[in-house]
């Protein structure tokens, strides 16, 4: 009883001293629970014909209805497609990018450009999505674009972009790394600080290049955070930014252009059908946690970094 009684009144000394940082802590936990858990609640009305008139409990319970319906759609295997489509182009070649840039970063020498080099590639992602929604139209205009009047500089035809379906993936994935890159590449900046200096004074002395520094320092002293990035980004492959899409997509292309957010966002919202709205994104949310659970068990298996 006295070790119990002596555990608390340590525990109690602790809490006390930590006070302010408990302090600090409670507002991002409140926020968690507030926005996060809280509206858990409603994840009913994907069971449900949700009625905004007569709320959550007293509309009727319909089970898995509204999930059969968006199974048995014409629209389900071309949803899943354009959203694997963009969500791997982006996990195959944007991830990478924010890698790569930051190792460029990382091997300038003089800081003063570093630092000019960094803030010129953060800037973008301060830029709405609307506004860069915007630019991407105006550089690809078909009459005033930049790209347009530089092909037709060069003696061909124009082209126009926005009514090319098979395109607008990679229109998407040019727009995601402009505006993200820069930004992404800031983690692996802050995790190559707490690289030992002496790594690398070890491998001049043995006449090591700057390339082969990179390669059997750099990259394997960064490797637990690329693999913890990843992880998070599989986890999100089908929650592609449909904000993105939907400001640039329009119906001529919607065969390579529609994925699940935004699709969720026409019939859900714009239709009012909130339940089947409310379905299909819980079915979305179940497939990226089991991508997340996999690829974690993976990581797990191969090498000594994962999530949990």
């Amino acid at each position: 009883m006295k070790s119990v009684e002596n555990n608390k009144k340590h525990w109690r000394q602790r809490a006390y001293r930590s006070r302010y940082l408990l302090m600090m802590m409670m507002v991002p936990f409140l926020y968690l629970i507030i926005f996060q858990y809280v509206p858990m609640y409603g994840v009913q009305i994907a069971f449900r014909d949700y009625n905004p008139y007569v709320g959550i409990l007293k509309s009727p319970w319909v089970g898995f209805a509204h999930f059969i319906d968006f199974f048995q759609s014409t629209y389900f295997f071309r949803l899943l497609r354009n959203t694997l489509t963009i969500s791997l182009l982006q996990l195959i070649v944007a991830f990478p990018a924010a890698v790569i840039l930051a190792l460029m970063i990382n091997e300038l020498q003089n800081k003063l450009i570093q630092r000019a080099v960094q803030t010129i590639a953060y800037l973008p992602h301060f830029i709405s999505t609307v506004v860069v929604a915007g630019l991407v139209l105006s550089v690809l205009s078909t009459r005033t674009g930049i790209v347009n009047q530089a092909i037709k500089a060069l003696g061909m035809e124009e082209i126009s972009f926005m009514t090319q379906s098979k395109m607008f993936p990679f229109i998407i994935l040019f727009a995601e790394i402009w505006q993200n890159t820069g930004w992404g590449s800031i983690i692996y900046l802050a995790a190559m600080t707490a690289i030992d200096p002496a790594l690398y004074e070890a491998a001049i002395v043995d006449g090591a290049s700057r390339w082969e520094q990179v390669w059997n320092i750099t990259l394997p002293c960064i490797l637990p955070t690329i693999i913890i990035q990843f992880i998070l980004k599989v986890g999100g492959l089908f929650t592609v930014g449909y904000q993105k899409i939907l400001l640039l997509y329009n119906p001529q292309i919607y065969e390579n252009a529609d994925v699940i957010g935004t699709y969720v966002y026409r019939r859900g919202l714009m239709g009012l059908e909130y339940s089947f709205g409310a379905a299909v994104d819980l079915f979305n949310t179940v497939l990226n946690l089991i991508m997340l659970l996999v690829f974690n068990a993976i990581c797990r298996k191969v090498s000594d970094t994962s999530l949990w």
